[in-house]
């Protein structure tokens, strides 16, 4: 395969297919050592003269040198990540006791990836009066700021101890560089790794096709009988979580039963897709964002903390716990990681290789 190929290859997003070829897969791993500097460190570590050769020609002179095959990539990428690492190793106890500093996770009503345009839409286009404007940037949107920023820094530190915990393993090779679609290797299969929690999505499909009412109706329902005070201004998602925390803090045998039967009902989805995770991965795909979709190799790592659904994104910091759960999936896996997946969308069919870890806390 000449680089040319490679390259159209991946601007088509055609992952899975430059992996399953040498070639191909030496592209990727390429990819993720296009900068500059990692390009001239891997030519000085092949002894190859670079002289003269500009930035732009470094990524194909790459790929086309014959002593820089897969193994040799490896070796350098393996030595790369482990002098980044130890850096970050020296910070990382700190950073993790300053992300235990986090008690809230709110994104404060401004959507993440779409921050400018809820400001112009809920507020710049919204409101003509000059003053009214200021009263509400200086009561409303600063505050709802200040949670967009947390939980953005809270997301973005997270994210870099979570891939650090999976890079750290001997099984993963890492991409040292940000490539599209790929997180890491897994014993040469590219993973593009995504963290969730239990999808409160999949309960409601999973509650419907069984013929159960949504858990919101009947928290709603019950709420106006034991005259739980509620805002139905909120939105639906932490309508749920505000009508659960009052139900669970309410002295009344409905309300513990209530509380309980849903309990109950989501430890058994929980338990189905660790058994068998198919359908909540075909699940995970096809409720992409349509701007986000793609079809590429994914690692689900959910989180999910059994006393309190609302509040796992909490064990995105539990290093110690991340640990022994990825690392325990690491050691079991074999040659062929991952598990071929079929799902639909919009009327077209697609496969995947993905698989799901599940962090349970406490068990």
């Amino acid at each position: 395969m000449i680089f040319e190929q490679a390259k159209q290859m991946f601007k088509e997003e055609a992952i899975r297919e430059l992996a399953n070829d040498q070639d191909g897969l030496r592209y990727l791993k390429l990819r993720s050592l296009s900068r500059r500097e990692y390009l001239e460190k891997l030519f000085q570590f092949v002894n190859v003269d670079t002289s003269g050769v500009g930035a732009r020609q470094l990524f194909p002179m790459a790929y086309e040198t014959s002593t820089i095959n897969n193994e040799v990539i490896d070796t350098f990428i393996r030595s790369v990540y482990k002098s980044e690492r130890n850096e970050r190793l020296q910070r990382e106890p700190e950073l993790i006791n300053q992300l235990y500093r986090m008690q809230v996770f709110d994104w404060g009503g401004l959507h993440q990836n779409s921050l400018e345009k809820t400001i112009v839409n809920n507020y710049v286009k919204k409101i003509a009066n000059y003053d009214l404007l200021s009263d509400k940037i200086e009561n409303e949107l600063h505050s709802s700021l200040r949670g967009y920023v947390l939980c953005s820094w809270y997301n973005h530190w997270t994210s870099i101890i979570i891939e650090d915990v999976f890079r750290d393993h001997s099984v993963v090779l890492p991409a040292i560089g940000q490539v599209k679609k790929v997180d890491f290797f897994i014993n040469n299969v590219p993973f593009d790794l995504k963290v969730t929690y239990l999808p409160e999505g999949y309960i409601r499909i999973k509650r419907r096709t069984q013929g159960l009412r949504p858990e919101l109706t009947l928290l709603k329902r019950s709420a106006r009988r034991l005259n739980i005070v509620f805002d139905r201004r909120l939105a639906s998602a932490k309508l749920l979580e505000d009508l659960w925390i009052k139900h669970k803090d309410h002295p009344s045998e409905e309300a513990q039963q209530l509380i309980r039967e849903l309990h109950e009902y989501r430890l058994s989805q929980l338990n189905q897709s660790c058994e068998n995770p198919n359908e909540l991965i075909c699940w995970l795909y096809e409720n992409q964002g349509e701007r986000r979709f793609d079809a590429s190799n994914r690692l689900f790592l959910i989180l999910v903390d059994t006393n309190n659904f609302f509040e796992s994104w909490k064990l995105k910091r539990a290093k110690p716990l991340l640990d022994e759960k990825v690392h325990s999936y690491l050691d079991e896996i074999g040659e062929n990681p991952g598990r071929e997946v079929k799902f639909n969308w919009q009327g077209s069919e697609y496969s995947a290789v993905s698989d799901v870890v599940f962090v349970v806390h406490p068990q």
